[in-house]
């Protein structure tokens, strides 16, 4: 017996390798700090807690429509000028939402433009979907929009942008989402815009999203989660806002993988939407300071740039990498050592960089740098 050739070309998430083995070093009694799961530590809001409680109750626990509770789409598409139910279709998480979209859009053979360091499920879907990942390296964790558009080929389908990004946390300006709007619609390619930390942008900068240029809208399929915004990373929801024709792909594709997503959650989804976004702005402002602490505390070990958005920082640690060693091999001498937990640079396509997620609380984080620095 033997496994087909697309699945042995692709890997296993690089970060969601690190629950089971945080887990194993926790069952060890290792006083383990995991700074790289990509979640925050709030606890899910008392009123999606509530509305899935009351959605059990009245026993909404039976097949749904495929793209998504109709009063989940409408709350959704109220959101987006000029969009209405036939361009939203509920996920799996945005996840979900992605593989959906690069399984309807590319054929064999198909090229997407993915600028680096890029988040590690991207290239592993576009090659599930037999396509090709064309990865174009950024300049500061910005996006080099030159350099994007010396990659377009005659067989380049689409160009993904994840703003703000994980792993770097970089915001993209809307200048550079209008020079690769304009790309777009000069080559006829679709514009994939990845937007699962859209809430998480620091320091008063404007929210630039791809949705908010008309321009590129008939060619724009967007992606955004629940997950992370309202602390349901549990509950799967993501949903997409993509052209009527799209839409109807990803829907009929959503009918052969999954049918509907969970119908309670969807009532859970429902509810964070009506929330009072109060304590989500506060949540938002505990980030930023938490930013400030991890930037204040990895600057005195490492080069970095400031992130703008996310929760993670991605310092260069190339300075203190052994003879050989790559970012994988200091994560591993990191963990063993301190028992703290960071992501490879490498598995985001940028060796001799770390990604820390600082989504954690203060203590903790004071904790892991504290050991982290007399490893060093």
């Amino acid at each position: 017996m033997k496994l087909s050739k697309r699945i042995q070309t692709v890997e296993g998430s690089k970060t969601a390798r690190f629950i089971p083995l945080l887990d194993a070093l926790k069952r060890q009694g290792r006083p383990v700090i995991s700074l790289a799961i990509g979640e925050p530590t709030y606890d899910t809001p008392s009123p999606v807690i509530d509305a899935t409680k009351r959605s059990l109750d009245r026993q909404e626990t039976r097949y749904s429509d495929m793209a998504g509770l109709m009063g989940l789409r409408t709350a959704l598409a109220g959101r987006f000028d000029g969009c209405g139910t036939e361009n939203i279709v509920v996920f799996n998480g945005s996840k979900q939402a992605l593989y959906a979209i690069f399984q309807s859009i590319c054929d064999p053979g198909d090229q997407v433009i993915i600028p680096v360091p890029c988040w590690v499920s991207f290239a592993e879907q576009v090659k599930l979907a037999g396509g090709e990942p064309v990865f174009v390296a950024t300049i500061d964790h910005q996006l080099d929009t030159e350099a994007i558009a010396a990659a377009v080929t005659g067989k380049t389908r689409a160009i993904l942008i994840n703003s703000p990004n994980n792993p770097t946390g970089a915001v993209y300006p809307r200048e550079a989402l209008e020079r690769i709007a304009r790309l777009a619609n000069e080559h006829d390619l679709f514009v994939i815009a990845d937007e699962a930390y859209d809430f998480f942008v620091y320091d008063n900068l404007p929210r630039s999203s791809f949705y908010d240029l008309e321009t590129v809208r008939d060619r724009l399929i967007l992606t955004r989660s629940f997950s992370k915004h309202y602390a349901m990373t549990g509950f799967r929801v993501g949903y997409a806002v993509a052209p009527p024709a799209v839409a109807e792909a990803l829907v009929r594709l959503q009918s052969h993988v999954t049918g509907n997503v969970c119908t309670f959650a969807q009532h859970g989804a429902m509810a964070a939407l009506e929330m009072d976004e109060g304590l989500l702005v506060r949540r938002r402002a505990d980030l930023q300071h938490k930013r400030d602490l991890a930037f204040d505390q990895v600057s005195g070990l490492f080069p970095c740039v400031r992130p703008q958005g996310a929760f993670y920082l991605f310092p260069d640690i190339s300075d203190h990498l052994h003879q050989g060693e790559t970012s994988g091999g200091f994560a591993a001498r990191v963990l063993e050592k301190t028992g703290v937990a960071v992501v490879p640079g490498e598995d985001f396509g940028m060796d001799g960089h770390v990604r820390i997620c600082f989504a954690v609380p203060d203590d903790q984080l004071l904790e892991a740098f504290k050991r982290i620095r007399e490893v060093l």
